[in-house]
């Protein structure tokens, strides 16, 4: 049975690398919510609207990840599917065990 922690990385380019900029870009966006937010909260701003400007951040990160799991599946799956036996497995499990992990959050 293959876990998370044993399944290799390859250190091959990523799918997400023709959007690297747009993400970083997101990214940095993203930590100037949180900068935001601590600033709100540092000046005892009203409790809604500091509610308000973290689940727009948690908007924020979920844009990133489904970004990054479409590309993960559009290129590290299907790439591994087509060569087949053990690796496809492990990079279906993966993308699904992502797919949950962001489900919960």
């Amino acid at each position: 049975m293959t876990t998370d922690a044993s399944v290799e990385h390859d250190h091959h380019t990523h799918g997400y690398i023709d959007d690297k900029d747009a993400l970083l870009k997101r990214l940095r966006r993203v930590e100037g919510q949180v900068r935001g937010i601590q600033r709100m909260v540092d000046e005892e701003q009203y409790c809604i609207d500091i509610l308000t400007q973290v689940s727009a951040t948690n908007n924020a990160l979920q844009k990133v990840a489904l970004a990054l799991l479409d590309d993960h599946i559009a290129h590290c799956v299907v790439d591994a599917a087509r060569e087949g036996g053990p690796d496809a497995e492990a990079k279906l499990k993966e993308a699904s065990d992502a797919i949950r992990r962001l489900a919960r959050a």
